[in-house]
């Protein structure tokens, strides 16, 4: 049941993901915040990720985390919501969704640590190099309104926050149709309640500190 959904999180980490997800699903969530350090790597809480990270959504006795996995996840557990397209018509959505999970997400973690690939070890890397990740994902962006065609998905929450906050951070280059994609993205109802929830979160914990 949607009530039983519990969603473990920081306002200034990939948590605010699967916020955004939730709130896509309009369904009621319960959030427990937990602050970087011991309380991740508690021994209780490595039970449910043993990573000792966050995000971890926990609905009734399934536990998922891994932020791409729980959009998926909630796309799937709440068909309602219409949040994902028909299977038959999912090639764009599973292609793009684990696109950011992995050539996009170890190509910008790897700009962002100074890790340069030679080109001899390029095919050692699953995402080549840097601008061949940005050039296919610029092509994704300005083909159609969402990734996976003219309807929004889960794949756009999971793309999406990809590139608002690779721009913010400078991970990601601004270009134009990067910054019309999460522009559009950024006006939709759940974005904003889920941001304004994170933001005010974070100001606590600032002002706490």
């Amino acid at each position: 049941m949607a009530e039983d959904l519990l969603l473990y999180t920081h306002p200034m980490s990939r948590g605010r993901i699967a916020r955004w997800m939730l709130e896509e699903t309009g369904l009621p969530y319960r959030a427990e915040t937990l602050p970087f350090g011991a309380s991740m790597k508690h021994a209780e809480y490595r039970l449910l990720n043993p990573m000792g990270k966050v995000p971890t959504l926990v609905h009734g006795q399934t536990v998922v985390t891994e932020c791409a996995a729980i959009c998926a996840y909630l796309a799937d557990a709440f068909p309602e919501a219409n949040l994902a397209p028909p299977v038959k018509e999912r090639g764009d959505y599973y292609r793009w969704l684990f696109y950011a999970a992995g050539p996009l997400e170890a190509a910008t973690t790897n700009r962002t640590l100074g890790v340069e690939v030679s080109p001899e070890r390029e095919r050692m890397v699953g995402y080549g190099t840097y601008a061949d990740v940005m050039e296919t994902l610029e092509r994704a962006v300005a083909s159609h309104t969402y990734i996976g065609g003219h309807r929004f998905s889960a794949a756009d929450v999971y793309v999406g926050s990809q590139i608002g906050w690779g721009m913010q951070f400078g991970s990601i280059e601004k270009r134009p149709a990067f910054v019309d994609y999460f522009a559009r993205l950024s006006e939709r109802p759940a974005y904003k309640r889920a941001s304004e929830i994170d933001n005010a979160l974070a100001g606590e914990m600032q002002a706490a500190s």
